[in-house]
């Protein structure tokens, strides 16, 4: 059962406002050569994602619709999966840059 009080609400959009302001900042300032291994990186907080949007599809909301949070859990889940593909394709492009040619 999720209980989310008014000021629980406000603290949450806090933090998610922080942390997009704080993502992008961090971002805009590292160099263009090493985006790709930083993507590697982030392909892990994407898996811890995907497990958070499997637990967010399976909640029963106490006051609430559920069908919309299995529905918002599933997008969580197809988005984050998505994000994980498209990293590990850039990695892989990236590793095949730097084989030797024969």
């Amino acid at each position: 059962m999720i209980d989310l009080t008014t000021g629980a609400l406000i603290a949450s959009i806090t933090v998610l406002f922080l942390s997009v302001f704080l993502g992008f900042e961090l971002i805009s300032k590292v160099p263009p050569t090493l985006h790709t291994p930083l993507m590697s990186g982030a392909n892990a907080v994407s898996g811890i994602t995907i497990v958070g949007a499997l637990v967010a599809a399976n909640v029963e909301l106490a006051k609430g619709d559920a069908r919309l949070a299995g529905v918002l859990g599933f997008l969580a889940l197809v988005l984050a999966t998505i994000n994980v593909v498209g990293g590990f394709m850039v990695t892989g492009r990236m590793l095949r840059m730097f084989r030797r040619k024969d």
